[in-house]
């Protein structure tokens, strides 16, 4: 493919994810995964070539734009080179317009960057927000050490003694050590909210909102296999992928539940005020994963962000009634946002009274925020957490 068609091909592209951002259609990973499908003759240097352009012109977009052109003459603005692709040729773009519309710039629409500022978001984390993540991996403690892995390509040891930080690309997941279970893909943040849990070996505890069990795995190396540990989720698909993850990892889960959303409480009966700790790392906006999901910007609004605070007030209250007295809660969200960290601790302690926020030293720097602590790129070289303990009576 020519420099020109790529763009053209690009700017297609962002039409799709732009569409699919207004209607909650596929995400932008899943249409480029799909294009490539369809479109053979797009070479290997061309599909990287193709995706860099279409993540680096949604980066270069705040609000929503009207089209992918738009969106790709926004990152023309940015990367002259870019506009003297737009010349009209066989399968490029046609010639630019004078006066012809280009998406604004920012870090997000506008009501997102007011909230960010309301929560003390300055301009250099947002600036952070919105440059390439790396690939950070955890070598898994089950099966390995770091210092005694062998990998294709060596990695940049971090500040836990097990986790290496890779370029961005990196096919970590076709190496023969991600198919034997040393090492799994987690950022940083992650890694380091779980090695500060304070939870000891032979407690029980519930991943109320497991996923596809990322921390689920880590809190299964992290206590060396001697604990009961119960994943459950709502996401019956997402849920059925922890098993052999488990198994690949050489980790133990005790349980797997299935969850009916709002009768969760049914199908976790059995454990009831039996939990030494509960943690919910629950649904959010991503606004701390912009990094690697930039058009997730656009997937929000105000509506979506209230129902998405009141479901992190509901499953706090479930996680309330799971936990044993003196037994913790810790609430995460990948989340900068106030509305969906300090605001939901100080709304749980309004209606849990004898609760209270219970200290967490993690490894790496953070900012102290509504009693808790918040992790981003620029501070904690990770994506943006919240995170928060809370102790019951």
């Amino acid at each position: 493919m020519t420099p020109a068609a790529r763009v053209q091909s690009a700017i297609e592209l962002l039409d799709a994810v732009i569409a699919g951002a207004r209607t909650g259609g596929a995400p932008a990973d899943r249409i480029l995964a799909e294009w490539f499908k369809s479109h053979r003759f797009a070479g290997s240097k061309d599909r990287r070539a193709i995706r860099d352009l279409v993540f680096d012109a949604i980066r270069a977009c705040g609000p929503v734009p009207s089209n992918g052109r738009a969106a790709m003459l926004r990152l023309a603005e940015l990367r002259p080179e870019i506009a003297s692709l737009f010349d009209g040729s066989p399968y490029g773009p046609a010639v630019i317009a004078a006066g012809e519309a280009v998406a604004e710039g920012g870090a997000a629409p506008q009501w997102l960057c007011e909230l960010l500022h309301l929560s003390e978001i300055g301009e250099d984390v947002l600036t952070s927000l919105s440059s390439r993540a790396p690939l950070d991996v955890r070598v898994n403690t089950l099966k390995a050490t770091r210092d005694r892995l062998v990998l294709p390509e060596q990695g940049a040891p971090l500040c836990l003694p097990h986790a290496l930080r890779f370029a961005s690309g990196t096919p970590v997941e076709s190496w023969p050590e991600y198919a034997d279970g040393l090492i799994e893909v987690q950022d940083l943040g992650s890694q380091l909210i779980v090695e500060a849990l304070p939870i000891e070996p032979g407690a029980t505890v519930i991943d109320l909102c497991a996923g596809a069990g990322g921390k689920t795995l880590a809190l299964g190396a992290k206590l060396g296999n001697d604990a009961e540990i119960i994943a459950a989720d709502t996401d019956k698909r997402r849920l059925g992928n922890l098993a052999p993850r488990a198994a690949r990892a050489g980790a133990r889960i005790a349980h797997t539940v299935l969850l009916d959303p709002g009768r969760e409480l049914l199908a976790l009966e059995a454990w009831q005020a039996q939990c030494d700790h509960v943690l919910v790392d629950a649904p959010c906006s991503g606004s701390g994963t912009w990094r690697r999901s930039p058009e997730a910007r656009w997937r929000l609004d105000p509506a979506g962000l209230a129902r998405l605070t009141a479901l992190q007030d509901h499953v706090l209250d479930v996680a309330a009634a799971l936990v044993r007295p003196g037994g913790m809660i810790s609430f995460v969200t990948c989340s900068l946002l106030d509305a969906e960290g300090p605001d939901r601790i100080s709304s749980f302690l309004e209606r849990h009274p004898g609760w209270r926020t219970h200290p967490l030293a993690l490894a790496a720097p953070s900012t102290s925020r509504g009693g808790g602590q918040r992790l981003d790129p620029l501070t904690t070289g990770s994506d943006g957490f919240f995170v928060a303990l809370l102790q019951s009576a």
